[in-house]
């Protein structure tokens, strides 16, 4: 296994974060389990102070199981839609498997690519509401102080990479409005803030 490690918004996090989610899941409820029996084995009944401790350990693991049920749940972005989309946000701020979650619906993002303050995003899930997905994340980021940011999200690749190209397009020919990229800083760190 490559021990590289994978931040927020590379290619190939979600997977990542999947599988350690889940070993450290397992973990947590066999270190309960364990001090659940060595109390029984040692003090030769289940009423004593290591079952607190035991029982304690199981909110740890309560949580990440929590956590893994969202990792399980959500997706990243499969080989197929990297390769396509590989070349058209060249020069664009870009990140890979986002997954959002509202208190209606979940909205996994295979691909974002972010230039000045325009955001653009794929999502695989054709079932997808990608204009609910859209005001949800502009929501977000204006509650996050990036206001005046406008998001299209597709759920056809085609599309996406017809809007990469308007984007990368706009990129060469049109001054940023803030000069610098200090807004798609911004913009990013509120994205991956608000993502799973």
């Amino acid at each position: 296994m490559d021990r590289k490690k994978i931040a927020k918004g590379q290619y190939g996090y979600i997977k990542r974060q999947r599988i350690r989610v889940c070993v450290k899941t397992f973990l947590l409820y066999a270190l309960s389990l364990s001090i659940f029996g060595i109390g029984i084995k040692v003090m030769g009944t289940k009423e004593n102070l290591l079952t607190v401790i035991a029982v304690l350990g199981c909110l740890p693991a309560g949580r990440s199981t929590v956590n893994m049920i969202m990792y399980l749940k959500a997706s990243g972005c499969s080989m197929e839609a990297k390769g396509k989309i590989n070349g058209y946000a060249d020069g664009l701020t870009e990140v890979y498997d986002m997954y959002f979650t509202s208190y209606e619906k979940n909205y996994p993002i295979s691909h974002m690519a972010v230039w000045d303050h325009v955001v653009c995003g794929y999502s695989e899930s054709r079932k997808m509401d990608t204009k609910a997905c859209a005001d949800h994340l502009e929501a977000c980021l204006k509650q996050g102080g990036c206001s005046g940011v406008a998001v299209k999200i597709y759920n056809d690749i085609e599309k996406y990479c017809e809007g990469l190209t308007n984007l990368q397009k706009q990129e060469k020919t049109m001054p940023k409005t803030d000069g610098d990229g200090n807004r798609e800083a911004e913009i990013l760190e509120n994205l991956l803030a608000i993502s799973l």
